[in-house]
């Protein structure tokens, strides 16, 4: 190339002659969004606000605002006439988000802001508008959360406030063998309480994305050994359950209280739920560098519908014995991921269910 020639540069890449910036539009939005100008007139319409009312653009643009978006409180009140944004308070800037409904009962979450003119005069009133649906599925969540934790305590706080009151009113009535009884079944329940509230906890962490993962070189074999092993001395039978370990696995840096937690939950759910031996199998990671960890019994398994669902919090086996608070296996998720693994759910190919997770070698967090 010669000097001169438009091909030379400083060495700063430039972007190719076709290649263009397309500007911003309100349907890039995800939230519903109308505009009406000075004299109320809506000028913007964009295709979330469209769906939300029901009404097109082509329908909606040039019409007064109140015409377009008829809005009324839970109490039936016109939004319109109690809000009065162009005849109102001259100083308004915004409205916080309410629960406002459409004429067919449509709820809506809806904010707006103005735009005024030197003379303190509407130029612009703008209304977002978003669904509630999302809302009310978290409220509902919220309902079946304390309904569950309501239900969980009541039976174990029940059992540990009468054996207590019993033993403190009628001491001296029992021998030592029935105290003990009393008091193991006291311990038992106080156990439960406690599991439920570390339950509780994770959710949330979960949820918040607050779940902190401390690493260490784990054997998951061993992992698996000892978790077997306190299954038995709760009192399920040794042939109930196998071990399978194959291949040589890489170094694991892993939390051993959460694999823990992850093995013992899948195990507490093959033993409840499934039939037959239980066998946890561990073996490296074909796919990856990491290992992959399989828990399958010879029950009646999952069926294929609800194996989308199996890991959503609440959800229950709708066998007959549906003990727990259907977070279990939403916790076990959560877990998995915290340690960027993945974990999924299908039938065993000689029936039953059989949960497979992979957890990645990982690393050590030194921060």
């Amino acid at each position: 190339m010669g000097r001169g020639d438009p091909r030379e540069g400083d060495g700063a890449a430039s972007p190719p002659a076709d290649v263009h910036s397309e500007p911003a539009s309100p349907d890039d939005l995800p939230d519903g969004l109308i505009v009406a100008d000075a004299d109320r007139r809506v000028i913007i319409l964009n295709t979330t606000a469209a769906k939300l009312i029901g009404m097109t653009r082509a329908e909606a643009l040039g019409k007064e605002l109140p015409d377009v978006l008829t809005l009324h409180d839970a109490e039936g009140r016109d939004w319109w006439k109690c809000l009065d944004p162009y005849g109102g308070l001259s100083t308004r800037t915004r409205h916080p988000e309410l629960t406002l409904y459409l004429p067919n009962g449509t709820e809506l979450l809806v904010t707006a802001a103005y735009r005024r003119d030197t003379a303190r005069r509407v130029e612009r009133f703008s209304v977002a508008l978003r669904s509630a649906h999302c809302r009310a599925r978290q409220d509902r969540d919220r309902a079946d959360l304390v309904s569950t934790v309501a239900h969980e305590l009541r039976s174990p706080l029940t059992s540990v406030k009468g054996f207590t009151a019993t033993l403190l009113a009628k001491w001296q009535r029992f021998n030592d063998d029935q105290k003990r009884i009393m008091l193991e079944t006291v311990n038992a329940d106080a156990d439960r309480v406690t599991r439920l509230i570390t339950e509780l906890l994770d959710v949330s962490r979960i949820d918040a994305g607050r779940l902190e993962v401390r690493r260490q070189v784990v054997d998951l074999a061993d992992q698996a050994r000892k978790v077997i092993a306190g299954r038995v001395a709760a009192g399920d039978p040794e042939d109930r359950f196998r071990l399978v370990v194959r291949g040589t696995l890489p170094e694991m840096w892993l939390d051993p209280d959460k694999i823990d937690q992850i093995l013992a939950n899948l195990t507490e759910n093959a033993v409840r739920h499934g039939a037959g031996t239980v066998t946890i199998t561990v073996e490296p990671d074909l796919h990856g560098e990491g290992a992959v960890v399989v828990v399958r019994d010879e029950g009646e398994g999952i069926p294929p519908e609800a194996a989308q669902r199996v890991f959503r919090r609440f959800w229950r086996s709708q066998g007959k014995r549906r003990g727990g608070t259907g977070l279990g296996l939403y916790i076990v998720k959560g877990l998995v991921e915290a340690h960027g693994g993945g974990i999924v759910v299908r039938q065993a190919p000689g029936g039953g269910a059989e949960f497979r997770f992979t957890l990645p070698a990982g690393a050590p967090d030194f921060a």
